[in-house]
């Protein structure tokens, strides 16, 4: 149990330098893989691992478990729920309203690069849509949608295919027609010519459920999905004019969509409307467009803010100098063009990079998280050639738009002009983004974890002590000895007094332990 100093002594004399090296090449070793699993684990994870183990395992068997006070807790409960709400709400994933056709885009880029645009979890939140829009409870009693019902849920998009044609060879059936204008259609003009061939079945179908949606629940629940059904098809329809440069056509369609279905905001066909006004240059109806739909009551979107930004900054940007406005101060046209692009760099700190060209852009995902990457990724593949159209845009987004996080609270329990931040975009984008060739947009930038520097730190250090010991061992052998001489000197000490104090047939007892 104890040991003399001249036994200690001893034992220092008998260690080589070759033990040295290898004790501290060792410890570089351990050290460095430790170092390495732990950044690949954070990389892919966003946390430590140890910390993650320490927290989880550890600090509930030391007795830091649930904190019991609950006066703290019941007096911010309120505060607690409105902002859960609120995040929760954040985090809700919206079909993007933009996306694109898979069989005549997404399959395309599939052809020319061999890679997968779609995510499995975007893909399989497009068909649980498709399922909601395109089904009813009474489609069993009819063939045709009777084997659509079953079409939106094959995972296999050639079955879907198949299935589609049979049941058109059963009857005229308008999402029969849909789902090959989606996926069989390997151009822009094959799609539209059989979207208007399902509109001319979908408006058959929605008139005849229009009449019967009071004779009872069927009846209403097979108008409500015709209603859906119809909404769908003109929409495309007119996104299929926007592609085909039909621009005014386009407009037109959109306008009357929206004053004949005012109540469906769910497809959120005002922003498909303000992209065509934008391509249009018709920058009073885009703020009409704005003045309508950017309220406080309504949820916020990349295209929302960062038009309104754009809209500010057009007023000023082709004029506008950095030197110039940091001797003379800013205008007041410059001061609101700075606080519209604040603001929308508020709301998704993501865009700015993409329409910098900082970071390169992918094909945009069927679905979208707002303030996240996919919602950035979305908005600036539609609406970069917009703001490269605005003289001087870019460049006062360029000078501007970093100040936005001087003005934000850190870290972010508190937003400035919109609630706080999500916390929970980097997870959802990770899903529906594809991580193999795009590196998802992290904000805020996490912090390296404490493991992290100290394991960096400590590999550092012992691969130095290797070296020094392989090139000077014997010099480093006296170090060594001296450190340790000089650790256990405390402990020397101690044992010192202990036998001055013990009678020495107890101290003999105790030292042949």
């Amino acid at each position: 149990m104890f040991g003399t100093e001249s036994s200690l002594s001893m034992f220092l004399n008998t260690l080589t330098p070759k033990f040295y090296v290898a004790l501290t090449g060792t410890s570089s070793l351990i050290s460095g893989l430790i170092l390495i699993f732990e950044w690949w684990y954070f990389r892919k994870y966003g946390t430590s691992f140890i910390e993650q183990v320490s927290v989880s395992h550890l600090r509930p068997l030391l007795g830091g478990g649930v904190d019991n006070t609950n006066t703290s807790s019941s007096s911010n409960s309120s505060g607690d729920t409105e902002s859960s709400r609120q995040s929760v709400s954040e985090c809700k994933v919206w079909r993007n309203p933009l996306n694109l056709f898979r069989g005549a885009e997404y399959n395309r880029y599939t052809w020319v690069t061999g890679r997968e645009p779609l995510t499995y979890y975007d893909m399989n939140l497009s068909a649980q849509d498709h399922q909601t829009f395109f089904t009813c409870d009474s489609d069993h009693l009819r063939p045709a949608d009777a084997i659509m019902q079953k079409a939106w849920r094959e995972r296999n998009p050639q079955a879907r295919i198949t299935a589609a044609h049979e049941a058109l060879d059963l009857e005229e059936c308008a999402t029969a027609y849909i789902l090959l204008a989606e996926e069989e259609a390997t151009t822009i003009v094959e799609a539209e010519k059989l979207f208007k061939q399902a509109l001319k079945v979908g408006e058959l179908c929605y008139r005849r459920s229009h009449t019967l949606q009071h004779h009872g629940s069927q009846y209403e629940a097979q108008h409500r999905r015709d209603t859906n059904v119809l909404v769908y098809i003109k929409r495309r329809l007119a996104m299929c004019s926007r592609k085909l440069g039909r621009t005014r056509e386009a407009v037109k369609m959109m306008r009357d969509l929206m004053k004949e279905f005012p109540l469906l905001s769910m497809f959120n066909i005002h922003e498909n409307l303000l992209e065509s006004l934008l391509e249009l240059q018709n920058y009073a109806d885009v703020q009409a467009v704005l003045a309508k739909y950017d309220d406080i009551s309504l949820p916020k979107s990349a295209t929302i803010c960062y038009t309104a930004a754009l809209l500010k900054a057009r007023a000023v940007s082709d004029k506008f100098s950095p030197e110039a406005a940091s001797r003379r101060g800013l205008s007041t046209a410059e001061m609101n063009a700075v606080e519209a692009i604040h603001r929308a760099v508020e709301f998704n700190p993501h865009v700015p990079k993409y329409l910098l060209e900082m970071k390169s852009l992918i094909l945009p995902p069927e679905h979208i998280l707002k303030r996240g990457d996919s919602e950035a990724i979305a908005y600036t593949f539609f609406h970069l050639q917009h703001w490269k159209r605005v003289e001087g845009a870019l460049n006062l987004l360029h000078c501007t738009w970093e100040g936005t996080f001087r003005m934000i609270p850190y870290p972010l329990e508190k937003g400035h002009l919109f609630y706080p931040y999500p916390v929970c975009t980097e997870t959802a984008d990770r899903e529906l983004l594809p991580t193999v060739f795009h590196e998802v947009s992290v904000y805020p930038k996490k912090e390296l974890p404490f493991f992290i520097l100290f394991t960096a730190g400590l590999c550092s250090f012992t691969a130095m002590l290797a070296l020094l010991t392989h090139q000077f061992p014997e010099l480093m052998g006296v170090f060594a000895k001296a450190f340790l001489s000089t650790l256990f000197a405390p402990l020397n000490f101690i044992m010192e007094k202990v036998e001055s104090i013990l009678p020495s047939s107890l101290w003999h007892q105790l030292t042949r332990i």
